[in-house]
């Protein structure tokens, strides 16, 4: 059954559309991401034009992630106050990246930046969740116990402008978590991401948030910054394609609930592993299309 798609201006199958919800879905379920750094690319290979892709999977993204942040508000394990520097920092970020994201789509250059970023991102999340995979799997065989270190202060604590923490215990400088925030918002406008596999190993090993808080204070940072760059998208680019976002959302929502019950019964060193190869995989194929001729060596640019 094919729809047609009015900003993206294609035709696609509706069951490819609920697919491909489905089955980031089910990474979803199975690893705890947002998926939405595997969504935008799933989305080039079908003929999205990337701006439509980036600006679509961040309005999905909103979707899916207040639904977990209600949940961590009611089980009290979000730091408001660091949640409300966060999202001040992505606020400033995700307008910075709208206006560069601008500037290279008027000048012709988006598709290519955003297939570069992508290709430089998933090749450095996929490599490092393999090496620490394998080394997690070898601790495992061998049983090696894994040493934590003690809370102990760094470079952060010595920053100007402190500011006490009360949900997690912290009396630190606002300047990282601004600069967390600014970050995450650049790449959220750029590239259509939450941000959320940034975010969380940040706020742990930069910021020292206690583990319970950080996952639903990423959530909330990620709920309205999401927002306001899929506002931005929708006014300054117009590539908010609604009918897109409807399909991909139905196809996350039922994923997830398969993913969940998948994830529960499998060990989750060996999940990680097939995650990791099948990021490694798609930023291999953007790279060959990056790299490689094109199928068509003129295409008429039809916003002008």
């Amino acid at each position: 059954m094919q729809i047609y798609l009015p900003i993206a201006e294609v035709s696609v199958n509706a069951f490819l559309l609920l697919g491909l919800g489905g089955l980031v879905g089910i990474l979803s379920g199975m690893f705890g991401v947002g998926g939405g750094f595997l969504m935008t690319p799933l989305l080039f290979f079908i003929g999205i034009p990337p701006p439509v892709a980036v600006a679509t999977e961040a309005n999905q993204i909103v979707a899916a992630s207040v639904s977990g942040a209600l949940a961590h508000l009611r089980k009290k394990t979000i730091d408001i106050q660091m949640g409300i520097i966060l999202v001040i920092g992505g606020i400033f970020g995700a307008a910075l990246g709208i206006q560069i994201f601008v500037a290279l789509k008027e000048a012709g250059q988006i598709d290519t930046l955003i297939r570069i970023c992508y290709v430089a991102l998933l090749g450095v999340i996929g490599t490092l969740m393999l090496f620490e995979s394998v080394r997690s799997i070898r601790r495992t065989h061998q049983k090696t116990p894994v040493r934590r270190k003690l809370h102990h202060h760094n470079w952060v604590h010595g920053l100007p402008f402190k500011m006490k923490f009360r949900a997690s215990g912290l009396y630190i400088s606002v300047i990282p978590p601004l600069m967390v925030g600014a970050v995450v918002g650049i790449l959220a406008a750029i590239m259509g991401v939450g941000g959320g596999f940034i975010m969380v190993p940040a706020m742990i090993y930069i910021l020292g948030m206690p583990t319970k808080v950080v996952i639903g204070t990423s959530l909330f940072q990620i709920v309205f910054v999401t927002a306001f760059t899929t506002l931005l998208h929708a006014t300054a680019n117009q590539t908010v394609d609604i009918a897109l976002a409807f399909f991909l959302f139905i196809g996350a929502v039922v994923g997830a609930q398969i993913g969940t019950r998948i994830g529960v019964k499998l060990p989750a060193e060996h999940l990680r592993v097939f995650l990791a190869i099948l990021v490694i995989g798609v930023c291999a194929k953007l790279a060959l299309e990056l790299l490689l001729q094109p199928a068509e060596l003129y295409v008429i640019d039809r916003g002008h």
